[in-house]
């Protein structure tokens, strides 16, 4: 159990990263890479990606077990783009190399291959980075999009909390695995720990790999980061080259269906009853629209609560840019 302690000046401190972070999308993509080969969800992406990774990605494979100790420095603050994040990584302090790299190491296993990296060795840090920058292009480039799609969906949903009842109400439903106890955030984990705050504040960060449980950074002397699944409730989501078929996509042509796609585009992201107060049909039909747009690539919905958001994908924006010229009505 995580247990992360809030200090009175800790509430007004909560935020959300802006955008997904790619050194954690990064990080947990590669634990990903590794998990059962059935998931519903990551099993089409990992099919995928181990047939575009280069060797180097070897090098990123052992500095981030699926299991156990990950090191802080492939996860810097929140650096929102690659070339950043490269930079920060290739910029890390020997001391900080050396710490990370000591409890990587004592984990197990042969821990020769470190030594250069751990002594902050320019040309080692160069191949972390380079590592870093092509699996980016390779693995998570591809489905960036629809990255953003899923933890924008996430943070429209918590930003609804958050105006209907506050930050704690907001903290009390971040996900099943994370309880607010006053003044006590109280996170499933698989190592017991206490993390205070003082006065820091939380930087809450939704990501579409993060899947089992949240995870935050081990060491406690660093800026307190929350990384949690945004991905509740989704269905299977790859790219819409992937997912869209003829059968599909026929069945996308109608009046009401278009209204459907053209409301869900229309904002950040819309409530099934947001759907039905605004078409003024039944929450069955919102249901069986929206269930045919998901499988056609169109939309991603996500569940909270008893409620649930619908988000278009970039497929889905990229068919309304192209019918902008005249909007559908209901029949």
């Amino acid at each position: 159990m995580l247990r992360i302690h809030f200090a009175s000046e800790d509430i007004g401190r909560v935020r959300f990263a802006a955008a997904p972070v790619p050194a954690w999308e990064m990080l947990l993509s590669l634990h990903a890479l590794r998990g059962r080969a059935d998931h519903g969800v990551f099993g089409p992406w990992r099919d995928r990606t181990r047939r575009m990774l280069d060797p180097s990605a070897g090098l990123l494979l052992r500095l981030a077990p699926p299991r156990g100790y990950s090191p802080d420095f492939l996860t810097p603050a929140a650096d929102h783009d690659i070339d950043s994040l490269v930079d920060t990584v290739q910029g890390t302090a020997r001391g900080r190399l050396r710490a990370d790299l000591g409890l990587l190491a004592a984990q197990g296993g042969p821990a020769g291959w470190m030594r250069p990296l751990a002594d902050g060795d320019t040309t080692a840090l160069r191949r972390v980075g380079n590592a870093m920058f092509r699996y980016y292009q390779r693995a998570l480039s591809p489905v960036w999009d629809l990255i953003q799609t899923v933890v924008t969906a996430e943070r429209a949903a918590r930003v609804a909390d958050l105006i209907d009842g506050g930050v704690e109400r907001m903290l009390s439903r971040l996900h099943p695995q994370i309880r607010w106890e006053p003044p006590v955030l109280s996170v499933a984990y698989p190592v017991r720990r206490e993390l205070r705050l003082g006065g820091r504040g939380l930087l809450l960060v939704p990501s579409y790999f993060c899947w089992a449980r949240p995870i935050a950074l081990h060491d406690s002397g660093l800026d307190p980061v929350l990384v949690y699944p945004a991905n509740r409730g989704l269905q299977r989501l790859v790219p819409a080259s992937d997912t869209a078929d003829s059968g599909s996509l026929a069945q996308l042509l109608g009046a009401t269906r278009a209204a459907v796609l053209q409301e869900i585009g229309s904002a950040e992201g819309v409530t099934g009853r947001d759907l039905v107060r605004r078409l003024r049909i039944s929450p069955a039909s919102v249901s069986e629209h929206a269930s045919v747009l998901r499988r056609a690539g169109f939309v991603a919905s996500h569940r909270t609560a008893n409620t649930v958001w619908h988000m278009p994908t970039p497929l889905g924006r990229t068919v309304l840019e192209g019918g902008a010229g005249g909007r559908a009505q209901r029949a």
